[in-house]
């Protein structure tokens, strides 16, 4: 007896009333099994989950809800037979509908006991999850692929850290970037791939800090690997909170950046040097053509000094104001020589030269222009190569660098010339942009003087740059060096340190070919002649004073203001021995072009070129041309006499 509501009951009602309850759930197939697994029952929910009615299934085994597979595997009679033993099965997996079509179902079988204990058949439960399992399989498809997206990348280490940065996985691009395996990581502190002096300023703390109060840290520093080498890196950490917000640990990915840093740091050397050499050649030029007009005055106050002379001789206080003026054109046309030289103007007469022979034979040079407080020691290798070089611009650089030496020693110390063989390699050349790799006579000057403060080192080569007190030495020595060092292919590094010396290294190329002859320089008398000397010059007061020099000598002298002039002159018929023309003058018809068709014209005709800037008229390369005689202006009267004389006594060889 039931009572409900305060009224009586009879126990057929409640099970009426139970069974209404149960036919009527649509959300769940419920449904009754005998002891053999037959349906004995079935419901509203049954039905819309299984495609079968009522009529249709009570009475066939449970089992044909299984798919072929479980029905092979014994699954039906297992799952009575765990519920029997146990009281209940629970299990989820395929099922089939009538219409063939399967669904993921979750499966609760109970075994149905009377009072006394005595099993009379099963209780099934089904409901139909397919789509929670369709959610769950994508999420562990996705969760799959992209642990294996992650675990694929090489190029970045990324891995997972708790809330206090232990490592909690490790990628494939972790092992690779650090060197570290996984089972050597796991646990351990991600401080281990910070530097000393990072961990010392707490630096692993400072990210996971900031990264949890502002969203990320992001950084680039050094980094160490397992085998104690360090790289650049590229940082990212970001915080990861669980549902409720709670901060669960970070997500820190690394990038190895250390060859994109090198290049950066390369192209900016690059970028500086440009800047430098493009600075260094508009200096050059400038330089370059301020030499030339300097020349041209000099050559006008030389020559009228020399005639100047000759109308004082013997008059002793006139004879003294005349070698006084001269030695200040000598002075001015060593300056203009520095300022070609710098700017890579000067002509060059290359020889094949040994540069062991010619730095030994320099020795008493530098102990006269040393003086004997310093100490002087020549090295040179065996075996030293020759190079193709002008030896007396050689002389006067490495003349410069000792004097610069003697200054920065105060007048005591230990001057070394040192000469060998040096290779200059593929790396040694991208460090310094303005050489080529490749074999090279290395001439080195080395003193145990005050040194280069480093923050001048870059501006010593610079014209008139000088760390000499005011009125010490011009500012020219070490960039007229370094402008003869450049226009003969080689290259220049200096080496210094403040209050520890300065090494200053000329680097020439090697010449395979034999040393040339020595050509004896003419010392000899100073003689003129009677030839006839055609004088082409488009400076007036130049010119009137070359011919005036020339006459002096017993010269018949023609002259013209221009090439085109000149080559009037000459086709004219009158007999020339000698073409005396400066390089660059105005007009149509070059210089080089005048002396061809004066060659033509006349095939006996010496040619004897004259300037104060070169240009690049008779010189390539930073080299005078084959077969070409130049006297480079400002010239003296003795000068100027002996070339003319061994212009025209070559001439005279030629033809006989």
């Amino acid at each position: 007896m039931n009572i409900e509501n305060g009224r009586v009951s009879t126990d057929a009602t409640v099970e009426q009333r139970f069974e209404l309850l149960v036919t009527s759930v649509s959300d769940y197939a419920i449904y009754m099994l005998t002891l053999d697994g037959f349906v004995n029952s079935w419901n509203a929910g049954a039905q819309r989950f299984k495609g079968y009615v009522a009529s249709e299934i009570i009475g066939q085994h449970f089992s044909v809800f299984y798919t072929n597979e479980d029905r092979a595997a014994g699954k039906p009679a297992r799952a009575l037979r765990i519920a029997l033993e146990e009281g209940k099965f629970e299990d989820e997996g395929w099922r089939v509908r009538k219409d063939g079509t399967h669904f993921w179902a979750s499966v609760v079988v109970d075994s149905i006991r009377r009072a006394d204990g005595e099993l009379v058949g099963f209780a099934k439960i089904t409901r139909d999850i397919t789509e929670r399992k369709v959610a769950e399989e994508a999420l562990r498809q996705s969760e799959d692929r992209f642990r294996r997206l992650v675990q694929g990348v090489t190029d970045y280490a990324i891995y997972m850290l708790s809330p206090t940065g232990e490592i909690t996985n490790w990628n494939a691009g972790a092992e690779r970037i650090k060197g570290y395996k996984l089972d050597e990581v796991i646990g351990t502190h991600f401080s281990r791939f910070y530097t000393q002096a990072d961990r010392e300023k707490d630096l692993p703390a400072r990210a996971l800090a900031i990264a949890a109060s502002e969203g990320k840290f992001e950084q680039e520093g050094l980094r160490v690997r397992k085998d104690g080498s360090t790289f650049v890196a590229h940082v990212v950490v970001d915080p990861i909170y669980g549902d409720d917000g709670t901060l669960i640990g970070f997500a820190k990915i690394t990038r190895d950046v250390t060859e994109r840093v090198q290049a950066a740091e390369a192209l900016a050397r690059v970028n500086a040097a440009l800047a430098q050499s493009q600075k260094m050649e508009a200096i050059g030029k400038l330089t370059g053509g301020v030499a030339h007009d300097f020349n041209n005055l000099l050559q006008v106050i030389g020559g009228n000094l020399q005639l100047l002379g000759q109308d004082v001789v013997g008059m002793a206080h006139a004879e003294q104001h005349v070698r006084n003026a001269q030695a200040g054109v000598a002075r001015g046309a060593k300056l203009a020589s520095q300022l070609l030289a710098f700017g890579r103007r000067q002509p060059l007469a290359p020889k094949v030269v040994n540069l062991g022979r010619l730095v030994r034979g320099l020795d008493d040079m530098f102990r006269r222009a040393l003086g004997e407080s310093i100490e002087i020691e020549t090295i040179v290798s065996g075996g030293l190569w020759n190079t193709l070089v002008d030896p007396f611009q050689v002389e006067h650089a490495l003349l410069n660098l000792a004097i610069n030496a003697r200054d920065a020693m105060e007048g005591q110390g230990h001057l070394t010339v040192e000469a060998g063989n040096a290779s200059l390699d593929d790396n040694y050349a991208a460090r310094n942009p303005d050489v080529k790799a490749g074999q090279y006579v290395m001439v080195a000057v080395t003193d145990t003087g005050s040194g280069i403060p480093h923050e001048i080192l870059d501006h010593v080569l610079e014209p008139f740059f000088t760390t000499k007190a005011e009125g010490q030495g011009t500012g020219l020595g070490l960039s007229m060096a370094y402008g003869f060092v450049k226009q003969s292919d080689g290259h220049l590094k200096i080496y210094s340190e403040a209050n520890h010396g300065t090494t200053v290294r000329l680097y020439l190329p090697r010449a395979k070919q034999e040393e040339d002859r020595v050509v004896e320089v003419d010392t000899g008398p100073v003689v003129g002649g009677t030839e006839t000397v055609l004088v082409a010059e488009d400076d007036e007061a130049v010119r009137t004073t070359v011919v005036e020099l020339l006459s002096d000598l017993g010269y018949h002298v023609l002259r013209a203001k221009d090439a085109e002039g000149a080559l009037a002159i000459i086709e004219s018929g009158v007999p020339i021995d000698l073409l005396f023309t400066d390089v660059v003058m105005p007009g149509p018809l070059r210089s080089p072009e005048l002396a061809r068709k004066a060659r033509e014209r006349l095939p006996d005709i010496a040619v004897l070129f004259t300037s104060g800037y070169t240009d690049n008229a008779i010189v390539h390369a930073g080299r005078l041309d084959e077969g070409v005689e130049l006297l480079s202006k400002p010239y003296s009267f003795e000068a100027m006499a002996r070339k003319i004389r061994q212009v025209l006594r070559n001439q005279h060889k030629a033809r006989h």
